[in-house]
């Protein structure tokens, strides 16, 4: 595969797992290389696939497949796993072996000479990618369809879908920065080395990152996360997730800041600054439909749960008008005090105060009243009779 040009890798990705040892850096899937770049770890991945006038100041250890593209020069030994694809004018200061076939250009510099199992091509070799297709067209074009299910199969290898590290053009990568002139993604649990300069960055969870970061854009920080340096913006947005550790200063345009960060050093932000608690707001939410105070429910027409009842046939509590003895039972036909009232007026008309009391409310039983906070109370006779033979005090 060419990787000259601008080519698909348009973003630095470090997929999750990540790790720098050592001087090598680490990926358990494939790795790809833009053009024109400048690599001053080595390389140790499943496939590797390095572009164009690309320097690794390292070896290069590759499972699977490894490709160099023309132009490349490694100051280290090449160990490939499977087969080999050397391009023309590549220089490799250390040894190549290949367990594989060997697949190589013109003009190719070996200082320390190379071995391989298998067969050795000397041409400019053909990309691979290229030779697939070609070799896949030819198969469908004449109806082998299983030939080519075969071949598909055998090029994935049953191994799981992997995300690679993507390098994109011109990037350079050391112990002491990770620069590059486009977007930066890292996954989870990775361990890196080195500053990391890129147009915006995201970085996953649980990650532990040796180095600062900057971006023109926005910035952020997953949970779980330790910044062992500056979060810096120009005019983006930085956000740092809960449990999230900075171990240096934020400046940002707008900073976003949620609940179990940690951040050691100075909070800047031209713009905004928000800080968020996202464990009290279902607490919020939930206070917000309680109901009200037992007080304000034995002054109203509402029932213990604080709705009103459209049922009630009498009124629920006079305030001022009658005092009733608490120890009245509803269910006689008179009751002791100062004002008597009969329960078999079906007229309900109030005695009581005018705010509270609704006509047409069903007596309620004193014991049921003290538990729920209500007052009980029975309904004035309009007539002669129950209500003339009470006694009253002079």
């Amino acid at each position: 595969m060419s990787l000259r040009g601008d080519g698909p890798v348009e973003e630095l990705a470090i997929p999750s797992g990540t790790t720098v040892e050592e001087h090598d850096l680490v990926v358990d899937g494939d790795v790809l290389v833009g053009g024109q770049s400048t690599v001053e770890l080595g390389v140790r991945g499943r496939n590797v696939a390095i572009g164009e006038r690309v320097n690794v100041a390292n070896d290069i250890e590759a499972e699977g497949d490894c490709r160099l593209d023309t132009w490349c020069s490694v100051d280290g030994n090449v160990l490939v796993g499977e087969d080999a694809y050397i391009g023309e004018r590549v220089t490799v200061t250390g040894h190549l072996m290949v367990s594989g076939d060997l697949d190589i250009g013109d003009d190719v510099t070996i200082e320390d000479g190379f071995e391989a199992n298998g067969w050795i091509v000397i041409r400019n070799p053909v990309p691979t990618i290229v030779f697939y297709f070609i070799v896949l067209s030819q198969l469908l074009r004449v109806d082998e369809t299983d030939a080519a299910d075969e071949l598909a199969a055998a090029l994935a290898d049953g191994d799981d879908v992997r995300d690679p590290l993507l390098v994109p053009r011109s990037a350079e990568i050391s112990d002491d920065a990770w620069r590059v002139s486009t977007p930066a993604t890292v996954g989870d649990d990775c361990r890196l080395h080195g500053n990391l300069r890129a147009e915006s960055i995201q970085v996953g969870e649980r990650n532990e990152v040796f180095g600062s970061l900057r971006a023109r854009d926005d910035v952020t920080v997953g949970a779980d996360t330790v910044i062992h340096g500056d979060v810096t913006t120009r005019g983006g947005t930085v956000t740092i997730e809960a449990d999230a550790r900075i171990l240096g200063d934020v400046s940002a345009g707008d900073l976003v800041v949620y609940d179990g960060a940690e951040i050691q050093g100075t909070l800047r932000a031209r713009g905004e600054m928000k800080l968020i608690q996202e464990a009290n707001r279902g607490t919020e939410d939930e206070g917000g439909v309680e109901s009200g105070d037992p007080d304000d429910t034995a002054d109203g027409d509402t029932d213990p749960d604080g709705d009103t009842d459209p049922n009630d046939d009498e009124d629920s509590e006079p305030d001022d008008g009658a005092d009733s003895d608490e120890g009245a039972n509803p269910d006689d036909g008179s009751a002791s005090g100062e004002d008597g009232e009969s329960d078999d007026d079906p007229a309900g008309e109030e005695t009581g105060s005018d705010d509270d009391s609704e006509p047409g409310a069903a007596p309620v039983d004193a014991s049921v009243a003290e538990a729920t906070g209500e007052t009980a109370t029975v309904e004035p006779d309009t007539g002669t009779g129950a209500a003339d033979s009470v006694d009253r005090e002079p």
